[in-house]
């Protein structure tokens, strides 16, 4: 089977998936829908003979276009995955896959009707660190999970339709529910607006799962300089993925603590274990590559879909449930400032 696929957005992100899925065998890109002419121009250049749209629709209506892979603002997700779909596309689309759980729910069942592949472009699962990282967990390496702990800060980039919660959570969220099958029981969130008003770019968020484990991500537009780290605390290790550390992507801290009962105290004595640390090997690769392989894998049958729409509303629902309690948050804080003296 030869795939013929269409790239929509030539922003951020398309270039990329351009370039990947120009250089994957068994597919060719034929078309490409950008609204901006100095951009088609480079999409155009990058890749000669490709056919480039202003419009969109253009794209979806062409007969030779097997697959569109969507790397638009999120706010446009669900109409053109939704259009996509209708025209008989499979449709690989940028995360988060949509903004509420509705659309999210009606893509997956577009996608059933239609017989077409809907995933969504969590590239974090494909990189050799997370793969790493899942053997550790799956394996009973790490013991029990007590909790997640992700720092995901830069400054910038500040985007106009969504706000930092949505931009950078989707990561880590996808990675947890890839690492563990948990239900999330529980969501505390606060954020602050610095630049524009009602668009938090600082987002504190603690997750509660049925399990008793935690996770916090510390998520930011604001920091000046940029951190990618993620912590796991088990019973039997600590994990550290620093994602921007090169020559130590991961460590393994085989460090813990033990609480003991005291004799006649009330405290609880906790007995500290410091081990060794141990940096495993991490597969190296760029991790798009990987996702434009699986997508045409999955089309064709050949594999599972590790990011599937069901995996995709799972992550929009935590952000749907913490936009609610945010935007609570946020006009309780306005209010008490404007009441105080």
């Amino acid at each position: 089977m030869h795939l013929r696929v269409a790239i929509i957005g030539f922003g951020y992100w398309g270039p990329n998936l351009l370039r990947n899925f120009a250089a994957a065998p068994g597919c060719t890109v034929v078309a490409l829908a950008e609204r901006r002419q100095q951009a088609r121009e480079a999409a155009a250049s990058a890749l000669p003979g490709l056919r480039c749209f202003e419009d969109a629709e253009e794209v979806l209506a062409l007969p030779d276009v097997d697959a569109v892979a969507i790397a638009t603002p999120v706010s446009s997700h669900f109409q053109l995955a939704r259009r996509a779909l209708l025209a008989g596309k499979h449709v690989l689309i940028e995360k988060p896959m949509c903004c509420t759980v509705a659309e999210g729910e009606e893509l997956i069942a577009l996608a059933a009707r239609a017989g077409r592949t809907l995933m969504v472009d969590h590239t974090l699962l494909f990189t050799g660190a997370v793969k790493t990282i899942r053997q550790a967990v799956q394996t009973g390496q790490i013991g029990r999970i007590c909790y997640f702990d992700s720092m995901r800060v830069n400054l910038g980039l500040f985007q106009t339709d969504v706000n930092c919660l949505w931009d950078l959570a989707p990561h880590d969220l996808s990675v947890i529910d890839h690492l563990v099958d948990e239900q999330v029981v529980g969501i505390d969130v606060t954020g602050y607006c610095h630049v524009n008003p009602g668009l938090p770019d600082m987002v504190y968020m603690t997750l509660h799962y049925a399990s008793e484990a935690v996770a916090h991500f510390n998520l930011s537009w604001m920091s000046p300089m940029k951190v990618r780290r993620f912590v796991i605390g088990g019973t039997r290790q600590m994990l550290l993925w620093d994602d921007l550390n090169q020559e130590q992507k991961i460590r393994i801290y085989d460090s813990g603590i033990a609480f003991n009962a005291g004799d006649a105290r009330s405290t609880i004595v906790p007995d500290y274990r410091i081990g060794d640390i141990h940096a495993p090997h991490v597969p190296r690769g760029e991790a798009l590559a990987e996702v434009v392989r699986h997508f045409l894998a999955v089309i064709e049958g050949r594999e599972a879909a590790l990011a599937d729409g069901q995996r995709g509303l799972k992550v929009v629902r935590v952000l749907e449930q913490a936009q609610r309690q945010l935007d609570r948050n946020l006009a309780e804080i306005a209010a008490r400032r404007a009441g105080a003296p």
